[in-house]
């Protein structure tokens, strides 16, 4: 995970708490780490410390909802279920599905309360090739984003992501929590990784 851990572990914060500015983010590196890395919803579902930044902010006893470890808007958060399931749609019954799509909202309704929007954008991304397992994006749009950057072009990693320290995503998240009405669990460890 190193070759791709390209933010400031303890600060400097360039631009303040979650800059707008944004920093090189190696595509490519990224590519092999899902295509041949471990599931990593997986991995912050069983509470693995190496997966520090993507702070817990809700969870129940299907779903689990964490900030995005490579945020391309300040505030980014993904919720997924916690059963590994990688269709958006034919993997889940009805029930599973509206019950996902409450907690979507839930969360999504939490982030605008915390994080200022002019628009929060929602939609399910990855692949059987690589980030497999199903989640939402959940993200806020800052105000006052130049047209030419907003939709497609703000989510884009290869545009570059949000540069933070491991203090503000604590930060972020422990206001998360609270908008969403409690802690996700006990925190442990320096990054806050829930326990397995």
């Amino acid at each position: 995970m190193a070759e791709l851990d390209r933010r400031h572990p303890e600060g400097p914060e360039p631009d303040g708490p979650l800059s707008h500015g944004r920093e090189d983010f190696d595509v490519a590196a990224y590519v092999r780490r899902v295509r041949g890395g471990p599931c990593f919803v997986c991995a912050v579902v069983a509470g693995d410390p190496g997966y520090d930044f993507e702070q817990v902010v809700f969870e129940d006893d299907h779903h689990i909802a964490f900030l995005d470890r490579y945020p391309t808007l300040p505030g980014k958060v993904l919720v997924a279920p916690k059963a590994h399931v990688e269709h958006v749609v034919r993997d889940l019954d009805e029930e599973a599905y509206v019950r996902l799509m409450r907690t979507v909202r839930r969360v999504a309704l939490a982030v605008e309360a915390v994080v200022p929007s002019e628009r929060t954008y929602l939609l399910s991304l990855g692949s059987g090739q690589g980030n497999a397992h199903l989640h939402w994006h959940i993200a806020p749009l800052p105000p006052g984003t130049p047209y030419e950057r907003q939709q497609f072009h703000a989510l884009m990693t290869e545009n570059g992501v949000i540069p933070w320290s491991r203090r503000q995503a604590a930060d972020l998240a422990e206001r998360l929590r609270a908008a969403l009405g409690g802690p996700a669990g006990p925190p442990v460890g320096a990054g806050g990784a829930r326990p397995a």
